[in-house]
């Protein structure tokens, strides 16, 4: 049987390639150069400008029991600017203003039931999740819309270990909950997992904030037909970065990264220490060091990394964006009784045995998705602002029609069918896209092979087409659709149904 381990030599066909520098620039054209099997050279160590404070205690885990833990959405408050600026009003869950960060264990049936105290209807996706699809939480596609003052209990057996995240998405309506706070992460952890001494969530988000630290207006129609609502302050778990937190000299780490804003991607770098992904989008993958220590981190994307901390005290390690002239989202600084436990190099957390070990492409059913709309650029003027002057309900279109709740899904194809998609990006826009319900991987452009980690979010290109695979085994009515919120309120989405 062929393999897609890129360690065993070329394989046949239908197996990812082992090529390394072709490795390299396929993915670097779409935008993924991070997941490569290439050392990086030696970080240089960092440090941010924060107090450091100990690593806030995890969430209680969620129990299978038959009352479901409340999950409550709300007006709150938030301290986004110094003062003497007012605190920010947003929306929290729980009424606070840190992100929540749901923990399980694989087997546990996570419960919760979502009470709806905002003036908005919400809904919320699972993303990454493989979830069966009346949970999948997408308001007006797989749910009704959670009205204000009513609730719904979401009650689900997560199939994967994994790193997820919680996203309101509701059909034209997902921008605003989302810009105005309301995030999470779902953590699914192994029945075995490896030996750490601290499992951290950063979950990066950015607020668009006037002077006096109010937020933005929403709805409009200039950044859903452009780059979506980018920020001007960045957040992690809720607080202003740097996050920094204390962990002993010597200790190994596991950081689960989440990009839960409404349209930022950036790319993420690691200063000070060695770091390994072990996981891509929730599934898990030969360990490998990031390609000059940077990953790429579009809307919706998420990596389980591993680290040794430095052994001398005061070290540091930190994660920064490359934001500008860059940003430290986080800050690792080694302080307290080192860590004496010996361990054994980082290592793979296992295998999916869920997930197909090869996608049979001989008989896959072959669809071609073409991404439209947006807002025009002068090319005689590249720094102008992009014009939009179209209906602002209809902003973008997949193959010439606007995600909306009432069209059909885009196909249909039976339960077990290899599915082939060959999206093309015809946008001014690079497009960060997510498909729900399923884990795919990413085709070399003959077919010829894929890339050797499963992926439920990519980013495609202006321009750029790309091929994507995945057995359609999950039933129900599937979303394919954009990870910028704006875009995908105002159209650029499509469904697909396994029968």
């Amino acid at each position: 049987m062929p393999s897609s381990d890129p360690k065993n030599g070329r394989p046949p066909s239908e197996t990812g390639s082992l090529s390394r520098r072709s490795l390299i620039s396929r993915a670097a054209a779409l935008g993924l150069a991070g997941p490569a099997l290439i050392p990086r050279a030696e970080a240089q160590t960092g440090s941010g400008k924060a107090v450091p404070k100990p690593a806030p205690a995890p969430v209680k885990p969620a129990e299978s029991l038959s009352e479901p833990r409340p999950l409550i959405a709300a007006p709150g408050t938030n301290r986004l600017k110094p003062e003497p600026a007012a605190e920010t009003p947003v929306w929290t869950f729980d009424g606070t203003a840190r992100l929540p960060v749901i923990r399980a264990k694989l087997g546990d049936t996570v419960r919760l039931r979502v009470e709806n105290k905002t003036d908005k209807p919400l809904s919320l996706h699972w993303h990454g999740v493989r979830n069966q699809n009346a949970m999948d939480g997408v308001g007006g596609v797989t749910q009704p819309p959670i009205a204000p003052g009513t609730d719904f209990t979401y009650a689900f057996v997560p199939p994967d270990a994994g790193t997820f995240l919680i996203r309101p998405l509701v059909v034209g309506g997902s921008s605003e909950p989302s810009g105005r706070g309301l995030a999470g992460a779902l953590v699914v952890e192994e029945t075995a997992p490896p030996s750490l001494d601290q499992d951290l969530a950063l979950l990066m988000q950015d607020w668009r904030l006037e002077e006096n630290g109010t937020l933005m207006p929403f709805g409009q129609a200039a950044f859903a037909a452009a780059s979506g609502r980018l920020g001007n302050l960045v957040t992690i778990n809720g607080k202003p970065v740097p996050e920094a937190i204390e962990v002993r000299p010597g200790s190994r780490i596991r950081l689960r990264l989440g990009n839960v804003c409404n349209a930022r991607g950036t790319r993420i770098r690691f200063e000070g220490a060695k770091v390994y992904v072990v996981a891509v989008d929730g599934q898990p993958t030969d360990t490998f060091e990031p390609l000059r220590a940077t990953l790429p981190f579009p809307p919706g994307t998420r990596y389980d990394l591993m680290l040794d901390m430095p052994a001398e005290a005061g070290a540091g390690v930190t994660v920064n964006a490359l934001i500008g002239n860059g940003l430290v989202l986080a800050t690792l600084t080694a302080k307290g009784q080192p860590v004496t436990e010996k361990r054994p190099p980082i290592a793979p957390v296992g295998e999916n045995k869920l997930l197909p070990a090869e996608v049979k492409l001989q008989n896959a059913v072959r669809r071609d998705i073409a991404i439209t709309g947006g807002a025009k650029l002068d090319k005689d003027k590249p720094s102008a602002e992009p014009a939009y002057s179209g209906d602002p309900n209809r902003v973008w279109a997949i193959n010439g029609i606007t995600g909306a709740s009432g069209v059909a899904p885009s196909f249909t194809v039976k339960r077990g069918q290899v599915v082939v998609l060959a999206i093309r990006n015809d946008t001014a826009f690079p497009q960060a896209l997510h498909l729900h319900g399923h884990a795919f991987r990413l085709l070399h452009p003959l077919d010829d092979g894929w890339e050797p980690y499963w992926l439920d979010t990519f980013q495609l290109l202006e321009g750029r087409t790309a091929r994507i695979a995945f057995k359609a085994d999950n039933p129900g009515r599937w979303v394919i659709g954009s990870t910028v919120l704006e875009r995908f309120d105002t159209g650029l989405w499509t469904s697909f149904e396994v029968t």
